[in-house]
């Protein structure tokens, strides 16, 4: 059967037509024609967009990235197959129309004429299919170490295979041997054995690129093949793995590919005209772009600031920059101050990202193929660690223990009790067929707030007892590392280690929680996939709108280092926990991998995600937070009229958006909002 589509729409927000928005006069500026003159009305440059940043990015190479400052430039300069509008429905990107095939499980593309140009803007190339295929090429080769490969592993047909002989032909080229004593050895045919002491030897044959399910079928018609009926999959092409590159740069360039203005070209919005690590980069209009009467301003340029988060509102004072974060410290006195009070405004409310506390699970030092986890350093005592977070008593004293408004407070002082969450997924993230929100689904239904303090200390007392026997000291050592270059989250930390202390140490010395400052510089790496911590705040964005894609911070296939988060499973193949833990944990694993297998039965597949990510809440694997709160702004730019998806990296677009004459204040914020 053979369906011929358009258009397809997921989460939608409510509200009036930006059409009738601007009739009405509430939209700041409305309109499609180009900006490239100053305001009359107030003489503020309306060309351009500038802003300052403290966390220097460690790559701009969109196909390996997947960090939240790092994929600015692909989501900017960049164009994907589809893209969100300013609502949340799916419209034409780079393709004009595409079919799926049901019998074959292969979506067909049809792609409108688009160039590459240079750091200089002028035109390099067409954009064609192929383009497509190099890029998906070049995030398969293990060399590159792509942070998303198994958004594209999982999916795409022949992916997996093609990528585990190319990561097992690198070991045996390499002549790696692993911890465990496995090598790997390759033939004159290219066939790699792998043998691990006391198993059997497996032998891997060669795998060609061309069994991947990814084809040009001519310059303008390319196709992907999925490995099953993937719900998600038309969202999924709206993010970084599957962005197009230019293949003769990328076979140039290799791991050079985007680590300057030079070695990057660019097919979207903008492009990458300067960049000047620990200085500046800057972005500017797209002229070759077929949508470029859409896009609004001439040049972003990014200034880096150490002390942005100190620096930038005095820089707002002064007009001298378009943006800055107004932080908790400073929000009172500038609402209180007639000079600055409506300068204040909020970011668009963006349900993409949630946070929740993770243990460490991963205390020791462990080699993966191309990832090292250090394990906890010394003085955090990681044997003591290991023991504390093999109890699920000891984690579900956390679990019953935090109040998560008290600690949002700090970011949201205003309304934080709707940001607060019982589940990893946030509400309205997706509904199934029946209607019913994801989160109503299964056994997520039954969930409400766990914050109680005398259930905590009930978990408490039977830790202690239990922990005492296995010959864990007290108080527990509890690393709670932040990055100084995000606001606030450095005070968050000291609130949660108040008000958690409070609760688990009123009649016991329980933990010891103690605060650690992170680099501002390269801190994912340096901090949680390096098994620096034993307790610490993260967050996760979906990346397709289907739950699959919540997972992807938990599962891990078996002998993978998975999304780099917590390492369970391979707590469990290591030894580290065991027993009810274990238990526990492979039980999510499975929960999950049957749950991928339900794709025509939206709500039976619903359900199984729900009760899989039940499990993991309740064992308390995982601690739920809270949404991510919209900041505090000082900003000329009205983001409702941006991109927007609670999946993907469609909110950090800027086509569509006008820079404007001041700064919006929160009434015209929240007529804009009321607008959409």
């Amino acid at each position: 059967m053979r369906h011929t589509i358009t258009r397809r729409q997921f989460l939608t927000a409510s509200g009036v037509t930006a059409a009738a928005a601007c009739a009405a006069g509430l939209l700041s500026a409305c309109g499609s024609g180009s900006s490239g003159a100053s305001s009359a009305a107030g003489g503020q440059d309306t060309s351009s967009y500038t802003i300052l940043y403290s966390s220097q990015p460690s790559t701009l190479n969109y196909l390996t990235t997947s960090s939240d400052v790092e994929m600015q430039v692909g989501a900017n300069c960049v164009d994907t197959l589809l893209e969100f509008d300013n609502k949340g429905a799916l419209r034409e990107g780079l393709a004009t129309e595409w079919t799926f095939d049901e019998a074959s499980l292969t979506w067909t593309f049809q792609l409108r004429d688009e160039n590459w140009v240079d750091c200089n803007g002028q035109v390099v190339a067409p954009v064609t299919a192929q383009d497509f295929v190099d890029a998906l090429r070049y995030l398969l080769t293990p060399a590159y170490a792509a942070a998303n490969v198994g958004l594209v592993t999982s999916y795409i047909a022949g992916a997996e295979a093609y990528y585990d002989y190319q990561v097992n032909l690198a070991n045996a080229q390499a002549g790696y041997v692993a911890d465990d004593g496995t090598t790997y050895t390759v033939d004159g045919a290219g066939a790699v054995t792998v043998a691990a002491p006391g198993a059997e030897a497996q032998v891997f044959q060669p795998v060609s690129f061309d069994e991947v399910g990814v084809k040009a079928v001519d310059e303008h018609t390319l196709t992907y093949t999925l490995t099953y009926d993937f719900p998600g999959f038309l969202s999924l092409l709206v993010y970084l793995p599957y962005e197009p590159a230019y293949g003769p740069l990328l076979e140039e360039m290799g791991d050079q590919f985007a680590t300057s203005a030079e070695t990057t070209y660019s097919c979207g919005a903008f492009y990458l005209s300067e960049y000047v690590p620990l200085e500046s980069w800057v972005m500017t209009k797209n002229p070759e772009n077929y949508d470029a009467d859409n896009v609004f301003i001439q040049t972003v340029s990014r200034i880096y600031n150490a002390e942005a988060e100190v620096n930038g509102p005095e820089m707002i004072r002064r007009g001298e920059i378009d943006e800055a974060t107004i932080g908790s410290d400073i929000l009172d006195s500038w609402l209180a101050d007639p000079e600055t009070k409506d300068l204040v405004s909020m970011d668009r409310p963006n349900t993409n990202y949630t946070y929740f506390y993770l243990f460490n699970f991963m205390p020791y030092r462990h080699e993966f193929s191309g990832q090292t986890v250090e394990g906890l350093d010394a003085e955090y005592e990681p044997d003591n660690w290991a023991k504390a977070i093999n109890s699920t008593n000891f984690r579900r004293a956390f679990l019953y223990g935090i109040n998560n408004a008290v600690t949002l407070a700090v970011t949201a002082p205003e309304g934080y009790e709707g940001y607060m969450l019982n589940t990893v997924t946030p509400p309205s993230f997706c509904a199934n067929d029946d209607g019913v929100d994801y989160t109503q689904c299964g056994d997520l239904a039954s969930f409400s707030t766990f914050f109680d303090e005398a259930k905590a200390k009930e978990y408490r007392d039977a830790a202690i007892e239990e922990l005492t026997a296995a010959g864990v000291t007290f108080p527990v050592k509890v690393q709670l590392p932040y990055n100084p270059s995000t606001n606030d989250w450095d005070r968050q930390c000291q609130v949660l280690k108040q008000q958690l202390e409070s609760v688990l140490n009123d009649g016991a010395s329980f933990i010891d929680i103690q605060i650690t400052q992170g680099p501002s510089d390269n801190y994912l790496s340096s901090v949680r996939r390096a098994g620096k911590y034993c307790f610490q705040l993260c967050n996760w964005g979906a990346d397709y709108s289907d739950p699959e894609t919540e997972t992807d911070p938990f599962y891990q296939a078996p002998g993978e280092y998975g999304g780099r988060y917590a390492y369970l499973r391979t707590a469990v193949e290591d030894g580290i926990v065991t027993g009810e833990t274990a238990d526990a944990i492979m039980a999510y694993m499975t929960a999950v991998e049957q749950a991928k297998t339900i794709t025509s039965d939206i709500n039976a597949r619903y359900e199984a995600f729900a009760n899989a990510e039940a499990l993991l809440i309740s064992n308390a694997l995982v601690v739920p937070m809270g949404m991510s709160v919209p900041a505090y702004l000082a900003t000329r730019l009205n983001y409702w009229e941006g991109q927007y998806a609670s999946t993907g990296f469609s909110n950090k677009r800027l086509k569509g958006i006008h820079v404007l004459d001041h700064y919006v204040s929160m009434a015209e914020y929240e007529a804009n909002r009321d607008a959409r």
